[in-house]
């Protein structure tokens, strides 16, 4: 049985889990179960932690995107870092430090400016955004109540994790659905920022996965989960486009650089200096022998398939509701 919070809002913001629903049409509840809450109110944290009495608890709960963490950075910090600390005191106060395990979502941005290729558990962090700060308040407060109270929290330090579910904004889900309106004839040229930043992207299904052994493991340890592989957010576009029959080729340097087709000759792919981070992360590489050793666990998905699953879903998508 999994209980879900979610944050009170005008409009339905339950998308991404409709599948879940006993019945979806009427968002009828079967063994999942929702509860109105939030990461910025420690009650009602406490309240439904009481009322669940949990066996784990997965914290996934953040303001998630780089770029916009510097627009809303005290938010970021009240939420991806407060936040986590407002869920620890919660299992504190309800008593179920002993019986309860905690998985904290840490995140590969903590490494930002690397101080060694590939990052692993022991790699030195350095965060370039208010996003991987606030995440590094959370990181050590988890490590802090491990150790002051004996309690079962471990931290999955997960590189970036991708799938057709993966929210509008962020740069992988935007050039699938761009490439898909493109393909349909609903769009021409969409723009992106930084061209040449290099990720270690997986399948959010089988990072998933890695979550959950972790907390099914003896002793609570902190683990690196990536694919080990980099590619750049121009290889993502490539081969997003080939995958519906087009090639791209590249023109000009830095924000005049456009990404042409060879095929028909028109400009699909342009540079926007407002998608540029204050301070970049140019490149992320995880090594995660550890969780292959101890966990047991590898990644299934590759990035070739994640591009396609990505595309084939959004063209899916586009198909049925031009304005999804």
């Amino acid at each position: 049985q999994v209980h879900g919070i979610v944050r009170r809002s005008s409009s339905f913001n339950t998308g991404r889990i409709e599948h879940l629903y006993k019945n979806p049409q009427a968002h009828i509840e079967g063994n999942m179960k929702l509860h109105y809450g939030d990461l910025t109110d420690s009650t009602c944290l406490v309240k439904i932690i009481n009322e669940v009495k949990p066996s784990e608890i997965y914290n996934l709960g953040a303001q998630s995107h780089v770029k916009i963490s510097f627009d809303l950075a005290e938010y970021t910090a009240d939420v991806d870092g407060v936040g986590t600390l407002r869920l620890l005191d919660a299992i504190k106060t309800c008593g179920l430090i002993n019986s309860v395990k905690f998985y904290q979502a840490s995140t590969s941005e903590l490494f930002g400016k690397v101080q060694e290729i590939p990052q692993k558990e022991t790699t030195p962090f350095y965060p370039r955004s208010p996003y991987g700060a606030a995440k590094l308040y959370a990181y050590w407060i988890v490590v802090n109540f491990r150790e002051a109270y004996n309690l079962f929290a471990v931290n999955g330090i997960l590189f970036n994790h991708e799938s057709p579910r993966r929210g509008a904004n962020f740069v992988t889900r935007k050039i699938s659905r761009s490439v898909a309106k493109i393909h349909l004839g609903q769009l021409d040229c969409f723009s992106l920022g930084n061209l040449d930043a290099k990720r270690d992207w997986g399948h959010a299904r089988d990072y998933v996965e890695a979550m959950w052994l972790m907390l099914q493991t003896d002793e609570p340890e902190d683990f690196v989960i990536a694919t080990g592989e980099v590619h750049s957010v121009r290889e993502f576009v490539e081969k997003s486009f080939k995958h519906i029959g087009k090639t791209i080729v590249w023109e000009g340097k830095n924000e005049n650089e456009v990404g042409r087709c060879k095929e028909t000759g028109k400009i699909h792919v342009t540079v926007n200096h407002k998608y540029y981070r204050p301070t970049e992360v140019d490149f992320l590489q995880g090594d995660s022998t550890k969780a292959r050793q101890k966990l047991n666990w590898k990644p299934r998905v590759t990035f070739d398939e994640l591009v396609r699953e990505m595309v084939d879903a959004d063209v899916e998508l586009m198909r049925n509701n031009p304005n999804a």
